[in-house]
């Protein structure tokens, strides 16, 4: 009789955006005449831009035509998406990374949740509190999590990093050494950076004790303070310590047609020698046969110049949105953050409710659906979380909403 992998049974309840997908279409089926303004998953919602659809249609056009087609893409990803992420994302802020070090994914999400693969099962690993789920469930799924304490929300071989108000939800070094650190910043979900000074000290820290940092970069489209680093290999020594993630969701609005990527830099090695390098290369060659050519193609066009002016654009839209959500917020008498570096505002729940109380609250109430805080995590009950990547029209009518309770 065949078994199942035990450690998939451990993960308590469903997937978080999954349980808040169930409990908004009970509510919808039960009154059919509501308007449900959703703000909760951080999906966007403008169209592609108008560079990147061009692109895409030739990029199809190219697959009718015998001469131009193709069929599976290069391990690595095609070298013509290669070099322009070096070039653009790395050498133009004076940063070394070879188009060699970088593997072509489709998407973010999957390559922070299958990076812990390469790591040996009894890797401690540490994560910020609030986290995004996907860190902590795969690496429940990989078996090296310990035992779930349902009342206190904690796995007990995680190193949690508490991250709150008073420490300006960054993280703080952990008592107990990691092997494995995850860091994303802008953060997802309390859209809280850290300073270059700031992110250096975690490089030093991973270097002195030997631990890998897994560094996503999802929201780095959306920085605009000067002092906040775009990517962690502005830090000097990072190249031999961290792993970062990057996506084209949410700075290209790919989330429908899935492109991202992964920096593995050829200094990061074990004692003895092995290259994580070589260890991702074997695994992303027998796992993936790669991201399609008409996407690849879409996703070079978002560094044409009207490929970058038009995303700026996008962007600068949800920030806009970010901006109407924290000051409406704000002055409601909300306790609020986020909304400047990321289009996640963060705030706290009113009247000492419970996360998922203000989330049946606002839903019933004001028919507007954000994210519990405490679903990323134990630090995170008493906070919930709102996304800008709604329309402007929503989001203000979501917001006049709240504000008229």
């Amino acid at each position: 009789m065949f078994r199942v992998n035990e450690d998939y049974l451990k993960l308590p309840g469903s997937y978080l955006f999954s349980t808040i997908a169930k409990k908004v279409a009970a509510y919808q089926e039960k009154n059919p005449d509501k308007k449900i303004i959703r703000l909760g998953i951080g999906d966007v919602t403008q169209p592609l831009c108008p560079a990147v659809i061009k692109r895409l249609h030739e990029a199809v056009d190219e697959m009718a035509d015998a001469k131009t087609f193709k069929g599976y893409a290069p391990d690595l990803g095609y070298q013509f998406l290669r070099d322009i992420i070096a070039e653009n994302d790395y050498k133009q802020r004076g940063v070394a990374i070879e188009s060699d070090e970088i593997f072509v994914s489709d998407g973010a999400k999957s390559d922070s949740a299958n990076i812990q693969e390469i790591f040996a099962k009894e890797s401690k690993i540490a994560v910020c509190d609030p986290v995004y789920p996907v860190y902590v469930d795969t690496n429940v799924m990989a078996g090296r999590t310990g035992t779930y304490d349902s009342a206190t929300g904690l796995w007990s071989d995680v190193i949690y990093m508490p991250c709150t108000a008073e420490n300006n939800f960054a993280p703080e070094f952990p008592k107990e050494t990691p092997d494995l650190i995850y860091l994303c910043f802008p953060n997802n979900p309390t859209g809280s950076t850290i300073t270059k000074d700031m992110l250096q000290e975690w490089v030093d820290y991973a270097n002195k004790n030997g631990s890998v940092i897994i560094y996503d970069a999802a929201y780095e489209a959306y920085i605009s303070e000067e002092n906040v680093p775009h990517t962690i290999y502005e830090c000097e020594g990072a190249r031999s310590c961290a792993i970062e993630i990057r996506s084209f969701s949410k700075n290209a609005g790919f989330t429908g047609t899935r492109l991202g990527f992964t920096v593995i830099p050829k200094d990061i090695q074990t004692p003895d020698g092995v290259m994580l390098h070589s260890l991702w290369a074997r695994r992303h060659g027998t796992k993936f046969n790669g991201a399609p050519y008409i996407i690849q193609a879409a996703g070079a066009a978002v560094y044409s110049e009207e490929g970058k002016r038009e995303t700026k654009e996008q962007i600068a839209y949800y920030m806009n949105n970010a901006s109407y959500i924290y000051e409406g917020l704000k002055s409601a008498g909300y306790t609020v953050s986020g909304g400047v570096n990321a289009p996640y505002i963060w705030l706290k729940t009113p009247d000492q409710m419970t996360s998922w109380k203000f989330f049946d609250y606002l839903l019933e109430t004001a028919n507007v659906v954000g994210t519990p805080g405490s679903g990323f995590g134990p630090s995170g009950e008493g906070y919930f979380r709102l996304t800008a990547f709604g329309s402007y029209e929503n989001t203000v009518e979501a917001i006049d909403r709240i504000k008229a309770l």
